[in-house]
Order: structure tokens, then sequence, then C-alpha cells
């Protein structure tokens, strides 16, 4: 049987290159989703970390923990164990200690999402045809980082969400204003 060497190409990156493309993209979202919810948690004092708009709501440190926790599971030896590994407590994640100070918190952060960077980085475009499991349950590894992906940004929306509940009218705005779409776009094109 003859076997024809074609390259595709799907919205200007060849089929060959996609994974390593992939891999960039990934890593550039998770770095601005970071930068993203660190600009807000720099907006907020201690105190403000571990408010709570309801009984049942999570506070700040309380995201900021579970997602330390689930980074710790999902990316430590990503490609050989099971993603829920047998160490991690997540009910502890989701309890809101007043004594855990926001440096604390973001050490825990911090450490997190290095291991998720050092995983993702170290990856390679032949990994993502790879299999994974996350608790016995199979998937690629392409699905489990945007699985990741969708975690976290669900995350940094209530995180945003919580810090503008908090600050009000003194939070300051991480992307668009509501009224200010034309200075922003303005701002875009003279950068260009």
């Amino acid at each position: 049987m003859l076997e024809l060497d074609i390259e595709y190409s799907f919205g200007g990156i060849s089929l060959s290159n996609f994974e390593k493309e992939y891999l960039a993209i990934a890593i550039k979202q998770f770095k601005h989703f970071k930068e993203r919810a660190e600009k807000g948690i720099q907006q907020l004092s201690e105190k403000e970390l571990h408010w709570k708009p309801s009984g049942e709501s999570n506070s700040i440190a309380i995201i900021i923990k579970h997602l330390s926790g689930n980074m710790h599971s999902r990316w430590v030896d990503f490609l050989t164990t099971d993603g829920e590994k047998h160490y991690r407590d997540r009910n502890l994640e989701f309890i809101d200690d007043a004594n855990e100070s926001k440096e604390y918190l973001m050490q825990k952060w911090e450490e997190g999402w290095k291991l998720l960077f050092k995983t993702i980085e170290n990856l390679k475009a032949e990994d993502l045809d790879k299999t994974v499991n996350l608790r016995q349950q199979p998937l690629s590894v392409l699905q489990a980082v945007q699985t990741e992906m969708a975690h976290i940004s669900y995350h940094l929306g209530q995180i945003l969400y919580i810090g503008k509940q908090i600050k009000d009218k003194d939070w300051i705005i991480l992307s668009i204003p509501k009224i200010g779409l034309k200075e922003f776009n303005d701002k875009v094109t003279k950068k260009v």
C-alpha cells in the first residue's frame, strides 16, 4: 500500500506541529489565568481573602487551597499515576482557617502552579496522544490539560467575582470596563 506524506493545515498550523502549538497555547493561557487571579488577590487584605458571601460559599482562601491541592494531585507524576492521589485530603481544602496568612496562602498557590508549569513545559508533542487516569477513568493527556484549564478558569471567575463583591467600586477592573470598550480598543490599536 502506498503511503502519502501529506501535511494538513488547520488555521495556519500544520497538523504535524499542532501538538507543539497546543502546548504553547495552553502554557500561555495558564500563565494568563495565574496572572489575572494574582492581580485580583493583590487588591485584597488577608481578612478579605477569608470573607465568604454566604455560609455555603467558598472564600478566596478556600479556592486558593483547593486549586493548589488539585494541582499537587494532578501534576505530580502526571503520566504515570492517577491524577487523584491517595495523599490528597480534598475535604481539608474546603475548611477555611482564618489564621492562614496571605503569605501562607500565596506560598501554597505558587507551589501548585510550579508543579503544573513544570509538568506541562516538559510534555512532548507525542505525549498528547497518551492516556492518563483521573479517578481511575482514562482520558487523553490533551483532555486532561483541557479539563484542568476549564477547572482553573471556573475558579478564577469565582476569585474575581468575590473580590469585586468585597471591593465594590474600589475594585480595579482587570478586563474591559463595562463602559469603556471604545477606549480599550483605541488603546489596543495604538499598541499595534
